[in-house]
Formats: structure tokens, sequence, C-alpha cells
């Protein structure tokens, strides 16, 4: 089985940083797309940033230019960093990877969910 641990969650200050990493363990045989989800009470899950494995990445507009989606394959880590912050961004942010076990195909997992908490 594949497990996601996050952290890196916080409280933070407006205009303030924050940086999550996604750690996968298991029977991993490779670890395809990888990406960051936020859900803010009331609201719909919405996918903030993607990875591929070869690292071309996505980012939802509103979060361009502030956060950065990286990767590292000999780690199986995923790591958003977030720069800039508001408080738009308070939400409850999920990771999420396709991962290939060493018997299976692939399946797609996700983390437990951080709080991130952005004070105006």
């Amino acid at each position: 089985q594949v497990q996601l641990v996050e952290s890196g969650g916080g409280l933070v200050q407006a205009g303030g940083s924050l940086r999550l990493s996604c750690a996968a363990s298991g029977s991993i045989f490779r670890i395809n797309d990888m990406g960051w989800y936020r859900q803010a009470p009331g609201k719909q899950r919405e996918l903030v940033a993607s990875i591929t494995n070869g690292g071309s990445t996505n980012y939802l507009d509103s979060v361009k230019g502030r956060f950065t989606i990286s990767r590292d394959n000999a780690k199986n880590t995923v790591y958003l960093q977030m720069n800039s912050l508001k408080p738009e961004d308070t939400a409850v942010y999920y990771c999420n990877a396709d991962v290939r076990t060493s018997l299976r195909p692939a399946n797609n997992y996700w983390g437990q969910g951080t709080q991130v908490t952005v004070s105006s």
C-alpha cells in the first residue's frame, strides 16, 4: 500500500511564506504525476499545482508567480513553496499522487490534508 504524509502547514500573516511537503511511502515502483489541491470551507476542492514525472508544471491562475511546485524523485516527495500568501489562500491543502506499485498499475492516492491559515 501507499501512504502520503503531509507537513508544513500553519498560521502565517499575509505576505508570508510556507513550504508544504508530501512524502510517499510503500511499495513504490514509480510516481507519475503529483499535485497539490486545496479546499476552503463551503467551497469545492481545486487543483493548485501539478508536476509531471519529467518536471513539467501547471498552476492555478490565482497562484501563478507566488507558488512553486517541485519534486524529489529519490525521496518520493513533492513540495509546494508558497510565497506572498493572501487570506484567500486559507484552506486545507491536500497532496495527490499517481503511483505505480511494484506489482500493480498506477493508482491515485491522497494525503491527509494540512491546514494553511493566512491572516490579514
